[in-house]
């Protein structure tokens, strides 16, 4: 794993940290038909950290694990932004750690 991958990796555990920390991490999955949403980020069928944690961080892990092409860009920060406007003290470091996501992602290998 290239230092990149590393630190999009470990970035992704923080990110789960986080959610566990403010409490939004679930122990039982959402029903397969929200998971399925055809939605950008399951807006119908998820709340965002649902999104974050059932779709988003898996999906990255296993691009991570198999050596996949990550994507170029991201706006997850931008996306959080919008979903936590009305609470931006209680997602700030949530919000953070988005960005810094964004960041990394988006520098070439």
């Amino acid at each position: 794993m290239d230092a990149r991958a590393s630190a999009l990796a470990e970035h992704l555990l923080l990110i789960e940290r986080e959610l566990r920390v403010q409490g939004w991490w679930q122990e039982e999955a959402p029903s397969a038909e929200a998971l399925a949403s055809p939605e950008p980020f399951c807006v119908d069928t998820l709340a965002f950290e649902q999104w974050l944690q059932w779709i988003f961080l898996p999906r990255m892990k296993v691009l991570l694990e198999t050596d996949a092409a990550l994507p170029s860009v991201s706006g997850i920060q931008a996306m959080a932004e919008m979903v936590y406007q009305q609470q931006p003290r209680v997602a700030r470091r949530l919000l953070e750690l988005l960005g810094e996501f964004d960041r990394l992602i988006t520098r070439t290998p």
